[in-house]
């Protein structure tokens, strides 16, 4: 009898597992049956601003692979519109819910993979259903936001709440769709990713687009009008709304999971050892969203919500569910973003992520341009390294700028990643030709600044 594998989850990180398990397990020795509440498997989350602001014209671009792809190539079950609401470990059994056709559906199974991703982080006051609120996580979710963009009253006033990834771009997607837009920020600044200085130039890159950035509030509630939203109730009063989109961030989606005994760690991610097996349960293995991982550079428990992790996780997980050996190294926190054409990279710590982890270090901000100055279309770009004292070791970089900017944050987090230090990267042979770098690379005169700042040079 074929060993029965259930999914939970069918996005990136459960639709990687199944099909590397299905490419190590002939049909006849292994069973898959993958479960995902929405209508889409294998989709990108991550690509929904762009088809908001029409950039991308078809939802069916953010999926890479559909269900009929999964059930025909790979032999997988996949079972949409089926909400898991119950794992039985004792058993071996999930109970899952028809959200379409009604009923209730019971699976064993042999090996379970966890890959529930996560869930928007809902206040009370947003726990509400007025028409016109949205969270922004799914397709489903895409669609039914462009559906009340085209509805009549037109709507003609946005509210973005929450300054982070989703909220900035999808506050510049409803500007390009001609809305009139605040962000409302709790923090100091939008784009907490980065430090404070680095962010105020993210900060003025969207004002200068048109987006009204209100810091330092609070909201406190939403005000509606026949069924319909008509403003956001914030600390210093109300804001005008006939769309809002909640940009508040998320957690993982371990309800079911803490309810089924499976540990649980300080991020409120499912711990899981370096194969992505959840320690003290056989057989039953966490992938993306859902789980903590390791910070490389900290050595601490993080949760990091992202695509390129959560499918990273999921190939381990199948790897090693199908026979083979992989394991999950850990991650640095890289990340890249854009507001209209100016662009973010990240990568390793803060200035307050290396004081919370107990390091000394130094800091420093290098201006340089895109490109040769004489070159068309050189432009400012603003580079941030956070090194180690005394060793040097390079601990977290930023960067803000304009074309060539975002891309260049994988140097850095090549090197973070390999532990080297702001002088071995005084000598690193990286590319030049004046349309794309000046003779001195930005990352090169950073690394030059931070060597000066630890042995004090220049003063």
């Amino acid at each position: 009898m074929a060993e029965r594998l259930i999914v939970v989850g069918g996005d990136a990180a459960g639709m990687s597992a199944a099909s590397q398990a299905r490419r190590r397990r002939g049909r006849d020795d292994l069973a898959i049956v993958a479960f995902e509440r929405g209508h889409s498997t294998s989709f990108s989350a991550c690509g929904i601003p762009y088809w908001v602001s029409g950039l991308v014209p078809e939802r069916d671009q953010l999926i890479a692979r559909d269900p009929a792809t999964f059930r025909e190539s790979f032999d997988v079950d996949v079972r949409v519109r089926h909400e898991v609401t119950g794992i039985d470990l004792e058993r071996r059994e999930v109970v899952a819910r028809d959200l379409d056709g009604g009923g209730e559906v019971r699976e064993g199974f042999d090996t379970l993979v966890y890959a529930a991703g996560a869930v928007p982080v809902k206040p009370p006051w947003a726990r509400t259903g007025i028409a016109g609120v949205f969270g922004m996580q799914t397709l489903d979710d895409g669609a039914a936001l462009l559906d009340w963009l085209e509805s009549e009253p037109r709507p003609r006033r946005a509210v973005v709440i929450g300054g982070g990834y989703i909220g900035v771009e999808m506050a510049e997607s409803l500007i390009q769709r001609g809305l009139s837009v605040n962000l409302v920020e709790q923090a100091d600044q939008p784009m907490s990713t980065v430090d404070p200085d680095m962010g105020e130039l993210v900060a003025d890159a969207m004002r200068g687009i048109g987006i009204q950035i209100r810091t330092g509030l609070s909201v406190t509630g939403l005000e509606e009008r026949d069924g319909r939203i008509s403003a956001v109730v914030t600390t210093e009063g109300p804001l005008p709304a006939d769309v809002v989109v909640l940009g508040l961030g998320v957690r993982p989606n371990t309800a079911l999971a803490e309810a089924a005994g499976l540990p649980i760690g300080p991020t409120g991610g499912i711990r899981t050892d370096r194969r992505m097996r959840v320690p003290g349960v056989p057989g039953v293995w966490a992938a993306g969203d859902c789980v903590e991982t390791l910070n490389r550079v900290s050595g601490m428990p993080v949760h990091v919500p992202l695509g390129t992790h959560a499918n990273k996780q999921g190939r381990v997980a199948g790897i090693n569910i199908g026979g083979g050996y992989a394991t999950f190294p850990g991650v640095i926190g890289t990340a890249v973003t854009k507001v209209c054409d100016l662009e973010v990279g990240r990568t390793g710590l803060r200035e307050r992520d290396a004081t919370a982890a107990g390091f000394e270090f130094i800091a420093v901000v290098a201006e340089s341009t895109n490109r040769a100055g004489y070159y068309p279309g050189a432009r400012p770009m603003t580079v941030k390294l956070i090194a180690e004292r005394p060793s040097g070791r390079l601990l977290g970089a930023q960067i803000v700028g304009w074309s060539e900017a975002a891309k260049r944050i994988d140097s850095l987090a090549v090197a973070l990643w390999n532990g080297m230090t702001v002088d071995d990267m005084t000598a690193l042979d990286l590319g030049y030709a004046p349309p794309y770098a000046p003779v001195w690379d930005p990352v090169l005169i950073a690394a030059r600044k931070a060597v000066d700042a630890l042995t004090g040079a220049g003063r």
